[in-house]
C-alpha cells in the first residue's frame, strides 16, 4: 500500500488479475473488450426480464443462451485475461489470443449456431462436432486457468481422468469407462456436461446478482458502508478490527469477490490494526476472515446458493432466510475475538468521537432504524399493491416509480458533500452522523 493510504499498484493489479482481468489493453483491444462486457450484460438484462415474451423478439430457450453466454464468457476470458504474467502482454492482445478467443466463442456458440442440425443426430455427432468439442474442451481449460487459476483447471483434469481410468479403479469408484469421443460429446454437445445445471445457474441467476453488486459498488456503496462503520465502531477499543469486521460483513451483501472485499478495505483497516497494536499477521487474518466470510452472506452468497436452488428444488427466499442466521452469527464470533483481543492487548481508542448526550444517540438510533424498516415496509408494499391492481403492468409502474426515486435520491446527493474516499491512517477522524456537515468535521 502506498504512503497516501491508496491501493499500491501491486493491490490494483491483484484485484484485476482475479475480478476484472489482468490485461490493460487500450485501442481497438480496449475498446472491444468493454463493447462485449456491455452487450453482455445487456443482453442478459434481457433475457432476465419480461421484454423478450411480451415483444416477441430475441426469445431463446435454456440450451441456446446457455451456449451464448459461454461462447461471450470465453471471448472476453481470453481478451481480458492474458495467458502469463509477462508485462509486455498486459498492455496488447497478442495474435494468439486472438485466434483462441474467436475460435473459443465459436466453440461456445456452436450449440446456438447448429442447434437445429444437432437435434436431428443426438448421440451421433460427426467429425465436424467432435473436433469443435474438443477444441471448445481444450480452450475451457485454458480461460479457466487464466481466469481462476491452475488448481481448478488440474482439479477438472483429475474428474475427466476418472472417466477414462473407471476400469482400473477399486471396486467402490470404478466403473467401465467411456471413449474419448462419448466423453467429448457428452461434456460438449449435451446439457450435461458443460452446459448443465450449474451453466444454467450463472444464466439465470448468478450473473445478474454479481453485475448489480459490481454497479452498486461502483456507484459508492462499499466506500460507505466503510465510512458508516468506520463512524459507528471507530471509537471503540480495537476499533479498527471491528471496523474491518462490520464493514466486510456489509460489503459481503453486494460483493462476491473477497479479493476485492479485502483490498477496497483492507488498505485502511490493516494499517490502522497495526497502529491500535494487533500487529501485522493478527491484522491481516483479521480481514481475512472477515472478507471471505462475506461470501456467505446474503444475498449473493457466491454460486453454491444459486446450485442449490436448481439441485434442491426450494426457493431462493428460503436459502436466503436460512443462510443469514449462520451469517450473522459467524460475524458476531469474529466481533467477539476482536474485542477479546483487544481487551488482552490493552488497548485504548485511537479514534475519539463527538460527544453527544444520550437523548441524541438515542433519537439518532431511533430515526435511523425506524427509517429503515419503514423503507423496506414501502418499497415491499407499494410493489405488491401494484402487482394486485395493475397485473402485468405492474412491472412498468414499478419501473416508473424507481425511476422517479433514483432522480429524487440523485437531487437530495447533489445538495450535500460526498463522503471521502480514504481514511486518514495517521489522524483518523471519525464522520460525523449526528448532523449534516462535510466529512471532514471533527467528531
Amino acid at each position: 500500500m502506498s504512503q497516501s493510504g491508496k491501493p499500491s499498484a501491486e493491490l490494483q493489479q491483484l484485484v484485476a488479475d482475479v475480478d476484472t482481468g489482468g490485461r490493460a489493453a487500450g485501442g481497438f483491444s480496449g475498446a472491444l473488450i468493454s463493447v462485449v462486457a456491455i452487450v453482455w450484460s445487456v443482453w442478459q438484462l434481457w433475457y432476465a426480464s419480461p421484454l423478450p415474451f411480451s415483444l416477441g423478439f430475441g426469445l431463446l430457450n435454456d440450451t441456446e443462451a446457455r451456449a451464448l453466454h459461454v461462447a461471450l464468457a470465453l471471448f472476453l476470458g481470453f481478451l481480458a485475461y492474458p495467458g502469463s504474467r509477462r508485462r509486455g502482454v498486459r498492455y496488447r492482445v497478442p495474435l494468439t489470443d486472438w485466434t483462441m478467443a474467436f475460435a473459443a466463442a465459436f466453440a461456445g456458440a456452436y450449440l446456438l449456431l447448429f442447434y437445429n442440425q444437432l437435434a436431428t443426430r443426438p448421440g451421433v455427432p460427426i467429425a465436424q462436432d467432435i473436433v469443435v468439442a474438443t477444441v471448445g474442451m481444450v480452450l475451457l481449460l485454458e480461460a479457466t486457468r487464466r481466469a481462476v487459476g491452475l488448481p481448478m483447471t488440474i482439479l477438472a483434469l483429475v474428474f475427466l481422468a476418472y472417466i477414462f481410468l473407471g476400469p482400473y479403479l477399486p471396486d467402490v469408484v470404478s466403473h467401465k469407462g467411456a471413449s474419448l469421443e462419448r466423453m467429448i460429446s457428452h461434456m460438449w454437445l449435451t446439457t450435461e456436461g458443460v452446459y448443465g445445471v450449474a451453466l444454467g445457474v450463472s444464466v439465470s441467476f448468478i450473473f445478474i446478482y454479481v453485475l448489480f453488486g459490481s454497479l452498486l459498488d461502483r456507484a459508492g456503496a462499499g466506500n460507505y458502508m466503510m465510512q458508516v462503520a468506520f463512524a459507528a465502531l471507530g471509537h471503540l477499543r480495537g476499533g479498527p478490527a471491528k471496523v474491518a469486521v462490520v464493514s466486510s460483513a456489509l460489503n459481503g451483501l453486494i460483493s462476491g469477490s473477497s479479493v476485492s472485499n479485502v483490498v477496497s478495505g483492507g488498505i485502511f483497516t490493516i494499517p490502522l490494526m497495526k497502529k491500535a497494536g494487533y500487529g501485522g499477521i493478527k491484522a491481516g487474518a483479521i480481514e481475512t476472515a472477515s472478507s471471505v466470510n462475506g461470501q456467505i452472506m446474503p444475498p449473493v452468497m457466491g454460486a453454491a446458493a444459486f446450485l442449490m436452488v436448481e439441485y434442491v428444488g426450494i426457493p431462493y427466499s428460503d436459502i436466503v432466510k436460512h443462510a443469514f442466521l449462520p451469517a450473522v452469527i459467524s460475524y458476531i464470533a469474529l466481533f467477539y475475538i476482536v474485542h477479546l483481543e483487544a481487551l488482552k492487548l490493552g488497548m485504548n481508542p485511537s479514534a475519539v468521537r463527538r460527544p453527544r448526550p444520550m437523548r441524541e444517540r438515542l433519537l439518532g438510533w431511533g430515526f435511523g432504524l425506524s427509517g429503515t424498516i419503514i423503507v423496506c415496509a414501502l418499497v415491499y408494499w407499494v410493489a405488491l399493491g401494484a402487482q394486485q391492481m395493475f397485473g402485468d403492468s405492474a412491472i412498468w409502474i414499478i419501473g416508473g416509480l424507481l425511476l422517479a426515486a433514483h432522480v429524487a435520491l440523485l437531487w437530495d446527493a447533489a445538495r450535500n458533500p460526498d463522503l471521502p474516499q480514504d481514511i486518514d491512517i495517521d489522524n483518523p477522524v471519525l464522520p460525523d452522523t449526528g448532523r449534516r456537515c462535510a466529512p471532514a468535521c471533527t467528531s
